[in-house]
């Protein structure tokens, strides 16, 4: 274990460094997400019928596929984040603190590429203001998807905002060490900044968590998002209470892995190996393990229902999501993650870093697999099955693959945009591992006195 001290320097790190490896990252992740803009436009153009999409009825196939799966998978990895976050400050988890940043970063970005599916779906983004904005009065009392809508715009400003108090204390402490180029981007960040309102922002901040903690079985992943699924009874594989717990906790599973991959990275790039300690990673997998056996526990409870002696569409519906291989490997993925958490608490010695990665990674294409299968399903197996004779197939179009590829090189360039200004580790945590309390009555690092003579 490296016995570095942690400073200001080191989480400035990806502000000041600007290597050639951070060129072809960001190259490669915009052209991925380049390519699939551009096959966006040609769907704009020719229509959603280049996807592997079909109208429900005589055609067969399914109206919502990848999209919907991948829209359903973002929104789980934002919601976990911020509630990820929200507990390392209100349950005074220190040990977090350094990847608690990270987890709200991650939410912005995994809410920006939830949104970006919703405009994509809807084959017309104008659609957006003349099925949603202009009638918003009328439909959000019965829209799923302005429901949709309505929650993932106040949780991106929540978070934002959220975000947004925490970096005024960091960038008025290192002012003079961020790059000037960015000095009109900081002066809008801290105006009015003044050292009296940082208790007053340690106390928003900490109702803002508590806010999150509470809305989240209620309007997170445990509750609009399922309820999209769960309140159509027509739909056997979707219908139920259980959806709730059970989207809460893929939710959390996929946000911790997220975590963990971004963590991870961000380590390796910039020798944080003293800031964000195997002892983090550690941690991050014993939760990590809690929550896939929530969820694996959640996924038997829906097959025994499903399967006992249940309803004949709900025990058809069920019969088939087990005999599909995508769903048999979903759930072994992550109960092998499950098995070798529980084999690492034996035996500490298993653990390494590229160990908790795979982990990580597993769990995230586990939980991507089981919600593009439960989308689909769900539309193959419907109560009134007035379509049985030509019950159609699904698989996924390049287009719809592109657009993974493009949501995911999205969401890198987000992290690796947003570090390039601000930092990723939050002052606080340094001031933390250095055994530094006092960090809420210094004074500025560089007053507006300083700022004249400077001038």
């Amino acid at each position: 274990m490296s016995t570095k001290t942690p400073s200001e320097e080191d989480i400035l790190r990806p502000v000041n460094l600007f290597t050639k490896k951070y060129l072809i990252l960001f190259g490669i992740c915009a052209l991925a997400f380049g390519a699939y803009l551009v096959a966006w436009a040609y769907q704009l153009q020719q229509g959603l019928i280049v996807t592997g999409l079909g109208d429900w009825g005589t055609g067969g196939g399914a109206t919502w596929g990848l999209y919907i799966g991948a829209f359903i998978w973002w929104v789980g990895i934002a919601h976990g984040g911020i509630i990820l976050s929200a507990a390392v400050r209100l349950l005074g988890m220190d040990r977090y603190m350094p990847v608690a940043r990270l987890a709200e970063m991650l939410t912005l970005a995994g809410l920006s590429a939830a949104g970006f599916y919703i405009l994509v779906h809807m084959g017309r983004p104008d659609r957006m203001v003349t099925s949603i904005i202009g009638h918003y009065h009328i439909t959000v009392n019965n829209s799923p998807l302005v429901w949709d809508v309505t929650v993932i715009t106040a949780y991106f400003v929540m978070t934002a905002t959220y975000l947004g108090l925490t970096l005024r204390y960091d960038v008025n402490r290192l002012r003079d060490q961020l790059p000037d180029r960015f000095e009109p981007i900081y002066k809008i960040m801290t105006i009015g900044y003044t050292k009296e309102e940082d208790e007053v922002i340690e106390r928003m901040v900490w109702w803002l968590a508590a806010a999150v903690i509470i809305m989240a079985p209620l309007l997170l992943h445990g509750g609009v998002i399922p309820w999209l699924f769960s309140l159509l009874p027509a739909m056997p594989a979707w219908t139920g209470a259980i959806q709730g717990p059970q989207f809460l906790s893929i939710a959390l599973t996929s946000a911790i892995s997220g975590v963990i991959l971004v963590a991870a990275a961000f380590r390796r790039a910039y020798d944080w190996d003293h800031i964000i300690t195997d002892d983090i990673f550690r941690g991050l997998l014993l939760w990590l393990g809690f929550f896939c056996l929530l969820f694996l526990w959640f996924q038997l409870q829906q097959l025994v229902n499903g399967s006992f002696l249940g309803p004949v569409d709900q025990a058809e519906a069920t019969a088939h999501k087990l005999e599909h291989p995508i769903y048999i490997i979903s759930m072994l993925m992550v109960l092998g993650v499950l098995v070798f958490i529980f084999l690492q608490g034996i035996r500490p010695a298993l653990f390494s870093k590229a160990r908790a990665i795979g982990a990580g990674l597993v769990v995230l294409t586990a939980t991507f697999l089981e919600k593009l299968l439960f989308v689909v399903e769900g539309f193959m197996d419907p109560h009134f099955n007035i379509y049985a004779a030509t019950p159609g197939e699904y698989f996924p179009s390049a287009i719809e693959w592109m657009s993974l590829a493009g949501t995911i090189g999205l969401v890198v360039l987000f992290f690796m945009v947003l570090s390039r200004f601000v930092p990723v580790v939050e002052l606080h945590a340094i001031e933390h591992l250095r055994g530094d309390h006092g960090h809420g009555h210094e004074e500025p690092a560089d007053s507006a006195t300083e700022q004249e003579v400077k001038a």
